[in-house]
């Protein structure tokens, strides 16, 4: 099942499915699954990565928000969807730089997803009218 066919299906999208923004909640959702695994993969390390598992944590929520409110079409909240956006792309970025302190692989797939979720919500900023 793809989020962008269930976007199109909606009765209110009248065929403006907004791709850019199904791609951003997409990959918002994956970003909140990749940090959660991060997360519990930083507990069973040996070192103190408290501050990772932290900042993984709190990008799965923030992701996890902003996929939810980014697939809602019923009636309008734009700038509350601008917000959120705003504050993924900052979070991701965050929990990025953390991420990428360690030298572990777990790290380093999180850190990548972050980036790219990122970039995404970043995209589609523009496209929330």
């Amino acid at each position: 099942m793809s989020i962008h066919k269930m976007v199109a299906a909606h009765p209110d999208v009248a065929g403006d499915p907004n791709e850019v923004l199904a791609t951003a909640a997409r990959h918002a959702m994956f970003c909140a699954e990749l940090c959660t695994s991060c997360a519990d993969a930083c507990v069973a390390e040996p070192d103190d990565m408290r501050q990772c598992v932290r900042s993984c944590l709190d990008c799965a929520d923030v992701c996890e928000a902003t996929a939810r409110v980014a697939v809602r079409r019923t009636g309008r909240n734009i700038e509350v969807l601008q917000a959120m956006l705003e504050t993924c792309v900052r979070t991701c970025e965050l929990c990025a730089e953390e991420c990428a302190r360690h030298d572990m692989e777990h790290c380093r797939l999180s850190a990548k997803m972050c980036r790219e979720c990122a970039a995404d919500c970043r995209a589609a900023l523009p496209t929330v009218h």
